[in-house]
């Protein structure tokens, strides 16, 4: 991941919290933060499972979102960006 400012990387806590909660099962939340094995996980369990993995994905991506949007700035971006926490 490039290294971005606290300030730039906080822009995508918004889109990918809003990504979380509508898209979760997809994964999108998780490539717009550069995570790109985690998404991809998302992805796949939604598909090839014909969709009955997508149900358990979206709960996944539901609780991440609403985490992603409670987080203040500092938080975000020391947890996504500088650890690069993957999973919650």
């Amino acid at each position: 991941m490039s290294e971005q400012s606290p300030q730039e990387f906080a822009g995508k806590k918004i889109a990918a919290g809003i990504c979380g909660i509508l898209l979760g099962s997809l994964g999108v939340h998780k490539f717009i933060l550069g995570m790109n094995s985690p998404g991809l996980i998302m992805l796949l369990v939604s598909l090839l499972t014909c969709g009955i993995g997508a149900s358990v994905m979206g709960i996944i991506g539901l609780v991440e979102g609403i985490i992603y949007l409670t987080k203040t700035d500092e938080q975000f971006y020391q947890d996504y960006a500088v650890t690069q926490k993957a999973w919650f």
